[in-house]
């Protein structure tokens, strides 16, 4: 209310008053307690002699104004600066200017020290033109950052592109993926995250420049493409509708190679897989790749892109959700994304494939059907494995038909003198088997079960039962088949899948990711029911 106050020209500070005491009286000290105290003889006796009180927000000093206006939303500024002229001269400060980019955009870059530096990760840049290029020559190919302030960035790059901030899948039919789009330096970046190397599943994500959007005038900001190998070049950027916009490159010979599509293959192929077609043996793998290739390449960075959130992350779950890579057999590595949603736990593609596309729920797990796994000698026998799950997907089911049919229901309750399904006396319920379960245990893959990377931990805190959904060529009969979902760590889960007889091995993606938490859980819940129809 004080604030309030004084902003209005209502009142004024302590502070305020005992500067103008201090003026006023001349002959008393600073240390006398009736001036810094009260005042009340000072203010009754020499007020009307003294300068007036600030009635309202031009009677401020200058330094006070420039404070307060740093305080304000960028975006609300210049209405503030139609109010009066000496607003419009106090908002070409280019402290406000520099405080709102720093604040609102995380820009840490400083504009007077950009014709020495370059830009913010200039040797990605300067190697994208040409590596023998020369500080020189690099200049010529950016704007000029002395004639500019921040004010014009913010009023002409920041505020404009605020909204195409954060994640995004771009619609690449079954294939999808995952755009972050970032402020970094003077630019806002496009950047395409790629999975590691097949099967490196625990490196460190992979990441491409699709587009940057810079100052190239002093009220002018300019739209690149990098997609190819010829530097950046022309592009647009087309904002669709809300929590949609699209990519266009102006300039699509630039994505062309000397040596034609076999030479863009192989490069493709050597960035995307980190190998030679003459290294993959497999059959089906080529022609997965070779499939990839020839769909991809034919939207040359002409991409719309939807936003995606990053899931809520509450107390009760059973470890920190969020992104993170995984093994899919000859699809190589996907990015998916774990939630958990009250007994559930759901991971939804964000890169898939022609069987089971992004956007799709690929496993989904019952936390109320904990699996205690038996000792090492046990594990490794496939019987074994299939026994125990097999027996708490039967009583799963039991319970799905359980709650279908009420009448259904009684009848099984009559019948629960029966023997106990297979596996059920190895089944414990509720939080006590949760609690239970938090210690290490040994582990170890049953003989039989693929798995593409041979390294995986020998020890996890606790296994449940869980689903994952599996489907012919362009997903075609798709079905969901019992599986065990084996937590090891806080940053690296497992699912074995009984039917295929496989094992995924799935690690945190530990990126730093702004811009991209879910406004609430029913905006990140209505965001999945859109994923899935996407590419349903």
């Amino acid at each position: 209310m004080a604030v309030c106050a004084r902003l209005c020209g209502a009142g004024q500070s302590r502070r305020c008053r005992r500067r103008q005491r201090h003026s006023q009286v001349v002959g008393k000290t600073k240390d006398e307690p009736d001036v810094c105290s009260s005042g009340a003889g000072v203010l009754g006796s020499g007020a009307s002699a003294g300068p007036p009180h600030p009635q309202s927000l031009l009677d401020l000093p200058p330094e006070l104004l420039v404070e307060i206006f740093s305080s304000l939303p960028g975006a609300a500024l210049p209405n503030l600066a139609l109010v009066c002229k000496k607003f419009r001269q106090i908002l070409n400060t280019e402290t406000i200017w520099r405080r709102r980019c720093t604040e609102e955009f995380g820009m840490r870059d400083d504009l007077r020290k950009m014709e020495i530096l370059g830009m913010s990760s200039r040797d990605l840049y300067v190697k994208r033109v040409n590596p023998q290029v020369k500080s020189g020559r690099f200049m010529k190919l950016l704007p000029d950052y002395e004639h500019m302030d921040y004010r014009d960035v913010y009023t002409h790059l920041l505020h404009p592109y605020r909204n195409i901030l954060g994640l995004w899948q771009p619609d690449i039919g079954p294939y999808g993926g995952l755009l972050n789009v970032v402020v970094d330096g003077l630019f806002i970046i496009g950047w395409m995250y790629l999975p590691p190397h097949d099967p490196r599943v625990e490196d460190p994500m992979r990441r491409r420049p699709l587009f940057r959007i810079h100052m190239w005038e002093k009220n002018k900001a300019m739209v690149e493409c990098m997609y190819g190998h010829k530097g950046p070049h022309k592009g647009d950027i087309q904002t669709v509708k809300k929590d949609e916009f699209s990519t266009k490159c102006n300039q699509t010979d630039h994505h062309r190679m000397p040596g034609g599509r076999q030479e863009e293959f192989r490069t493709w192929l050597e960035d995307e897989w980190g190998r030679t077609l003459e290294d993959i043996f497999h059959e089906h793998m080529q022609e997965l790749i070779l499939m990839k290739f020839i769909y991809t390449s034919q939207y040359d960075n002409c991409l719309t892109y939807r936003r995606i959130y990053l899931p809520p992350c509450l107390p009760s779950d059973l470890l920190q959700p969020g992104l993170f890579k995984g093994t899919y057999g000859s699809h190589g590595l996907e990015i998916i994304m774990l939630s958990f949603h009250g007994s559930k736990a759901k991971v939804t593609k964000l890169t898939g494939d022609p069987n089971v596309p992004a956007g799709q729920l690929t496993l989904e797990i019952d936390l109320n059907r904990p699996v205690r796994l038996p000792d090492l000698e046990h594990q490794r026998s496939m019987e074994e494995l299939s026994r125990l799950v097999l027996g708490v997907h039967e009583e799963a089911q039991r319970g799905l038909q359980a709650q279908d049919a009420p009448s259904e229901a009684a009848e099984v309750a009559e019948g629960s003198d029966s023997a106990p399904p297979a596996g059920a006396e190895d089944v414990e319920p509720g939080a006590a088997a949760c609690s239970a379960a938090f210690e290490a245990q040994p582990f170890v893959l049953p003989l039989g079960v693929m798995a593409r990377n041979e390294v995986y931990p020998r020890t996890c805190k606790m296994c449940f039962y869980g689903t994952g959904l599996i489907a012919g060529h362009g997903f075609t009969s798709p079905e969901r088949t019992p599986g065990l979902f084996v937590l090891f760590d806080d940053d690296r889960f497992g699912f074995i899948w009984l039917e295929l007889k496989s094992f995924s091995l799935y690690s945190r993606l530990t990126d730093q990711l702004s811009h991209a938490q879910a406004p609430s859980m029913e905006h990140f819940e209505a965001m999945l029911r859109n994923m899935q129809s996407w590419t349903s």
